[in-house]
């Protein structure tokens, strides 16, 4: 039995590899046939750009560089699918623009000071020859496909149309002895085409990061650009924060202590007089207490729960999955305690998913998955709703990805309609130390 379950692994290991492969070679061929395409697009860039210079070409320079910035946000992904991520590095677009000559030329003069802009064209120009290495996976299937039809019994018709065999990895194949050579070498070449489509597709992301990717300068811009706007958004949630808990205290436990002290000051005023009416109104003083103690337990909990600060985050997430009324299972592999901010805020934003998969999505079951890996906590909330999910169409989800963005995190989030809704959410993040709570 462990014969066969290896030997089934094995098999399933070695298909999953020539999937790939396979993915990769239509992905190589696309980025040739993209190369093919990108000199074409270079030197009308070009014209379209000297002729602004003299006056004219302001309309259809635009629409050519949407066509550039296409393209190369093309290679871009692709370089990402063979694990070398390139960012986006152009400058964001104005929020608006004239729509007369005016407008255009400001479009323009836009996309002319962005450096990224003439890296394109760098780009464009260089990937005519560079883009040619996407073609050598499909290549070397082709080889040994070629190899194997020969091998096989292509080189007889051959042999009888020419009256010579046929050349095939420096091996005349002209009888079966020649031919099961060429087989054997088709077969290695068909084995090499399986490890060599994806270090052929790196070897064309990295050069399309050198040119495609942000200068140090637009990153250095686009970091503080960031910082901006989380320090922005920090301080707009901290004043919010602020604002619920004045609100909460004012409405609730400080209108009841108001109230308990006045029912106080009725008791000692009827305590002679009227005993029972006394008592009465010390029943009263003692439920408005309870209320008034539970009111501030609720608001402790809102600003940082008891639980996550005692058992950890894993511990206070099956504490949310166990006070839900859905299904929820949850599976963390975080092997020490986080920051508490980072905590804080990835409970709250699972706490805020919870509640909507309750309200929203007409959800059964809903699955959590924790897990901290190369010093990046990643959560991984899935529903079986209906859903529908859009982070523009509600305060929830943009509250959430907010909240994440104060800590460098990301949200990403697919929720086709009908179901099912996947969220996913990733925060930088170290361990603070081995951890030492109870799981």
């Amino acid at each position: 039995m462990r014969t066969t379950g290896t030997l089934t692994d094995a098999l399933g290991a070695w298909r999953a590899r020539a999937r790939r492969a396979g993915a990769d070679t239509v992905v190589g061929a696309a980025i040739a046939a993209g190369s093919m395409a990108a000199l074409g697009l270079f030197l009308v860039t070009v014209y379209f750009v000297i002729l602004f210079v003299i006056g004219i070409g302001a309309v259809a320079l635009p629409i050519v560089t949407k066509g550039v910035r296409w393209l190369c946000n093309l290679n871009r992904r692709a370089a990402g699918r063979a694990g070398v991520p390139v960012a986006v590095p152009y400058h964001p677009e104005p929020q608006e623009f004239e729509k007369d000559i005016v407008g255009w030329m400001r479009r323009c003069k836009w996309i002319l000071t962005d450096p990224a802009t003439w890296r394109d064209l760098l780009w464009l120009l260089l990937d005519t020859a560079a883009g040619m290495i996407g073609l050598v996976p499909a290549a070397v299937l082709y080889y040994a496909l070629e190899g194997l039809a020969v091998g096989a019994g292509l080189w007889q018709p051959i042999l009888d149309a020419n009256g010579s065999g046929r050349w095939y990895c420096f091996i005349t194949v002209d009888s079966w002895p020649s031919a099961l050579l060429a087989l054997a070498a088709a077969g290695g070449l068909l084995a090499a085409w399986l490890w060599v489509s994806r270090p052929a597709l790196k070897a064309h992301a990295y050069f399309t990061r050198f040119l495609l990717g942000p200068a140090e300068r637009t990153v250095l811009a686009s970091r503080v650009r960031h910082l901006a706007e989380t320090r922005s958004t920090a301080l707009d949630t901290q004043a919010a924060e602020l604002r619920r808990i004045e609100r909460d205290l004012h409405d609730g436990a400080q209108a009841r202590l108001v109230g308990l002290g006045f029912t106080l000051g009725a008791v000692e005023r009827t305590m002679d007089r009227k005993p029972e009416e006394a008592r009465r109104l010390l029943r009263e003083a003692r439920e408005s207490s309870v209320l008034a103690l539970r009111e501030l337990r609720d608001l402790v909990r809102g600003i940082h729960p008891p639980v996550l600060a005692e058992r950890g985050l894993a511990d206070a997430v099956r504490a949310l999955g166990i006070d839900s009324p859905l299904e929820v299972a949850v599976e963390a592999d975080v092997p020490g305690p986080l920051p508490a901010p980072v905590e804080s805020a990835v409970y709250f934003s699972v706490s805020e998913l919870l509640t909507n998969a309750l309200k929203h999505s007409g959800a059964d079951r809903v699955e959590i998955v924790l897990r901290h890996e190369g010093d990046v906590l990643h959560a991984r909330v899935a529903d079986d709703g209906r859903g529908g999910a859009d982070v523009g169409g509600g305060t929830g989800l943009h509250g959430i990805r907010r909240r994440l963005a104060t800590f460098d995190g990301t949200l990403d989030i697919s929720s086709p309609v009908g179901g099912p809704t996947v969220t996913k959410m990733e925060i930088p993040c170290a361990l603070s130390s081995p951890k030492t709570s109870s799981s």
